[in-house]
């Protein structure tokens, strides 16, 4: 499986409550509406916690501006990443996703990568 890693950032008109509910409410069930014409097999969002822990990790890290949440999507192969854009159902999906980003969504402030995952721990106690 490959994984589509996209690390969000809200438009600046929006508070990070108003940009997680939109994300979460109506953009959420968008993409799951139209999961099986773009050959999704799993779609998460991992909303960012903010609050003095993150805060105190940025300052410690040095780390740059954070991301307001990260959408996981993952896929059988990197065929099935662009096979959709091959049908009429794929295009008018994407249409319909890209079109309702506009509403919440700082596409230039965000990134977007293409991953295989590599297990380095997993299922041991510390994991837990």
């Amino acid at each position: 499986m490959v994984k589509m890693i996209v690390c969000l950032r809200r438009l600046p008109h929006l508070s990070r409550e108003e940009f997680q509910r939109y994300w979460r409410e109506v953009h959420g069930p968008l993409v799951a509406k139209h999961a099986e014409a773009l050959r999704m097999r799993r779609y998460i969002q991992a909303h960012t916690v903010p609050g003095p822990l993150l805060e105190a990790l940025q300052r410690r890290r040095g780390f740059g501006e954070p991301f307001d949440g990260v959408a996981e999507v993952w896929f059988d192969s990197l065929e099935d990443i662009s096979a959709p854009m091959q049908t009429p159902e794929g295009r008018e999906a994407m249409r319909q996703i890209m079109e309702d980003e506009k509403n919440f969504l700082d596409v230039a402030r965000s990134v977007a990568i293409i991953t295989e995952e590599h297990s380095i721990l997993e299922g041991t106690e510390a994991a837990k």
